[in-house]
C-alpha cells in the first residue's frame, strides 16, 4: 500500500479538478516517451501531412529537416494568461492515443505531479480512480 502524507490545510482539500493546462504531462512525455498507433500514423500520412512530417520510422516527434528526436512535442503551444502559462495542443483532435488516454490512474498522476489531483483525493484511491474515469470518459475507456 502506498502512503502519502497529507500536507495541506482543510481549505486546500477539494475534489479532483478538470485539467488546468499546466503542461506537466506534455512536457514530461513529449520528448519521445509517447507513441502513436500505426492507424494514427497512416491517417496523418493521408490527411494531416503537417503532423506526419514529424514521424520517422513509425515513431513520433522527429525534426523534419534533421531527423533528430525532438526534446518536446512540436504541437505544444504556450499561452500567457494573467501572468500564468497555459499549455495547449495545436493538434488536440488528432493527438495520439497516448495523449488522449492520459492520465490513466491515480498513481501516475501522483508520480507526474498532476495538478488535477488534490491531497483529499489520495484518501480513497478507488473513489479517486472513479472520479478520474468520470473526468476522462470522453477521451478513453474506463479502467476495470
Amino acid at each position: 500500500m502506498i502512503h502519502f502524507p497529507i500536507v495541506a490545510d482543510s481549505e486546500t482539500l477539494k475534489k479532483m479538478k478538470d485539467c488546468n493546462q499546466c503542461g506537466k504531462c506534455c512536457i514530461k512525455y513529449g520528448d519521445g516517451a509517447l507513441s502513436a498507433t500505426a492507424d494514427e500514423i497512416d491517417l496523418w500520412k493521408l490527411f494531416e501531412p503537417h503532423i506526419y512530417q514529424y514521424v520517422k520510422d513509425h515513431e513520433i516527434w522527429f525534426c523534419p529537416e534533421t531527423g533528430v528526436q525532438l526534446s518536446r512535442c512540436p504541437f505544444l503551444e504556450i499561452e500567457s494568461s494573467q501572468g500564468k502559462e497555459k499549455y495547449t495542443c495545436s493538434i488536440y483532435l488528432s493527438r495520439p492515443e497516448d495523449c488522449r488516454h492520459y492520465p490513466t490512474n491515480i498513481a501516475e498522476m501522483v508520480r507526474d505531479e498532476c495538478e488535477m489531483i488534490d491531497v483529499k483525493d489520495l484518501e480513497d484511491f478507488k473513489k479517486a480512480q472513479s472520479k478520474l474515469d468520470d473526468l476522462m470518459e470522453g477521451s478513453r475507456p474506463r479502467r476495470q
